[in-house]
């Protein structure tokens, strides 16, 4: 999500923006950092800094794409809880300029974040999101507005594209994007809409960190919450991100045998280290010293423990800045569980009640995960898309690469 969206917005390559995954390894910090919100952290001109260099009286909207904390668009939102003393996280959003959170919040409630990811992540979000995008199209009239809707990642993650279910999660959000583009066409925009991916069935997890430490490569410190990744004191370890992920290798002279490792286990299709690596668009110095790719129908796990019974405390909740890679199994509710959503109620009623509880309702079960993405689709008909209602600012042929968007946004507004 994050490197192809920066990619879409600064028409760069992740060698170039530094967004090499929806997080990586702080090596001067010794530390995994997910799902950071700072867009100082894309190193290159956005595409509304190039419009505002063309035209002073240019603005933009930037609602809910990621990166969109302290950015120089005109307006911004973005999902940003709240986190009490007392370990609760309560919804919110950050906003730019200030007053449009207030503004926002008084029109359409609460943001409701706990329907934007988790087991409970359904398509109350996006309609939010939508109403958003609504409510600045009418009263602030941005010159581009970029909207995110993000529906159809969850069902397609938890139950695979082939589903028979996957068709009305469509007729979902095709309800709630049409009422946008009607609108918007109303009001004399140009509209463009496009997807970063696209998501492919698989039939397994690769537990790439796992044959790490069975090499003797990872290490971990046991803990009363259980065991934890010591990633400064690893030779080497994985950031998995979906179908990628970046292997950070302490000692070059171990390069060689790491990859060597990687290479020969089961799902995994490519392993790049040095000019592959950098043919690929990742030769920056936040990518890891290798970067693996999955089979098309396998990804990678992030866990690293060898018995469920030292897991750490986070790995059965919905955490996702606490866990040292990405987790799609947060979409689900134990499946051991006796009335799951009643034991959800109870520990929120606790929290409440302030008392301190764990909301451990997520299962450790990779079997669940249907859908994922991030490997390139062998068919490109499965791959992203993009549709706009100008077609004479595409440039010729049929296929546009993510680089390109920019430039063709560019020619929306200006051509």
């Amino acid at each position: 999500t994050c490197s192809v969206q920066s990619t879409l917005l600064t028409g760069m390559l992740p060698s170039d923006h530094g967004i090499v995954g929806n997080g990586w390894y702080f090596r001067d910090l010794a530390e995994v950092w997910l799902w950071r919100q700072s867009n100082h952290l894309v190193q290159g001109p956005m595409v509304w800094d190039l419009a505002k260099a063309r035209d002073p009286a240019f603005t933009c909207a930037q609602l809910f794409w990621w990166y969109n904390m302290y950015s120089t668009a005109d307006l911004s939102v973005t999902p940003r809880p709240q986190y009490p003393a007392d370990g609760r996280k309560l919804p919110d959003v950050y906003a730019s300029p200030a007053g449009l959170r207030d503004e926002l919040t008084q029109k359409l409630g609460v943001f409701p974040l706990f329907k934007f990811w988790g087991p409970m992540a359904d398509i109350t979000c996006s309609q939010w999101i939508a109403q958003a995008a609504s409510h600045v199209l009418q009263t602030k009239s941005p010159t581009l507005t970029l909207v995110y809707l993000p529906h159809l990642d969850y069902d397609l993650q938890r139950l695979g594209p082939g589903s028979s279910k996957i068709p009305a999660a469509v007729a979902q959000v095709d309800a709630l994007a049409g009422e946008l583009i009607e609108q918007a066409e109303k009001l004399g925009f140009s509209v463009v809409v496009l997807s970063e991916y696209g998501v492919t069935e698989v039939s397994g997890a690769v537990m790439i960190n796992q044959a790490l430490r069975r090499a003797g490569l990872l290490a971990v410190r046991q803990e009363q919450m259980g065991e934890q990744l010591d990633a400064g004191a690893s030779e080497a370890f994985a950031v998995v991100d979906h179908q990628v992920a970046h292997v950070y290798v302490r000692r070059p002279e171990r390069v060689a045998e790491v990859a060597a490792l990687l290479r020969g286990l089961d799902g995994v299709e490519s392993v790049w280290t040095g000019d592959e690596k950098r043919a690929h668009g990742l030769g920056h110095e936040r990518a890891g010293e290798i970067v693996v790719m999955s089979r098309a129908d396998r990804w990678f796990q992030y866990y690293y423990w060898i018995d469920d019974d030292k897991a750490p405390d986070y790995a059965r909740t919905v955490d996702i800045h606490r866990k040292p890679g990405y987790d799609p199994v947060e979409l689900f509710l134990d499946p051991a569980l006796s009335a799951p959503k009643l034991k959800v109620g109870l520990k929120l009623l606790q929290r409440k009640l302030g008392f301190r509880t764990l909301l451990n309702v997520i299962p450790l079960d990779s079997s669940l995960v249907k859908g994922s993405h991030g490997r390139v689709t062998d068919d490109p008909a499965e791959g992203p898309l993009f549709l706009t209602n100008r077609p004479e600012t595409l440039p010729a042929g049929t296929q546009l690469q993510a680089t390109d968007v920019r430039d063709v946004l560019l020619a929306h507004v200006f051509a």
